[in-house]
């Protein structure tokens, strides 16, 4: 069953949109670049990763997961410390 609420949420997950072979950034050494893609609703995250194709595709899904870990209220290890 497919609610408002449910599409709601999804609007709020982050996804790895696309991952495409690049030129390398300027002053960067000659390479295996990727430019990827992450979005969230209208929020987008754009980067750059040398590697390859399954490799810079990995790095973003660990990136979006600990994106939603974080957003959620989860575990990461990239959400801010509680003081004590």
């Amino acid at each position: 069953m497919n609610t408002e609420s449910d599409n709601r949420s999804e609007e709020y997950i982050y996804r790895v949109l696309s991952v495409e072979k690049t030129e390398p950034p300027e002053g960067m050494p000659k390479g295996n670049w990727h430019h990827y893609v992450i979005g969230r609703g209208k929020s987008i995250i754009e980067g750059l990763q040398m590697g390859s194709l399954a490799a810079v595709t990995q790095y973003a899904e660990v990136f979006v997961e600990g994106l939603n870990e974080r957003a959620a209220g989860g575990n990461s290890s990239y959400a801010p410390r509680k003081k004590k």
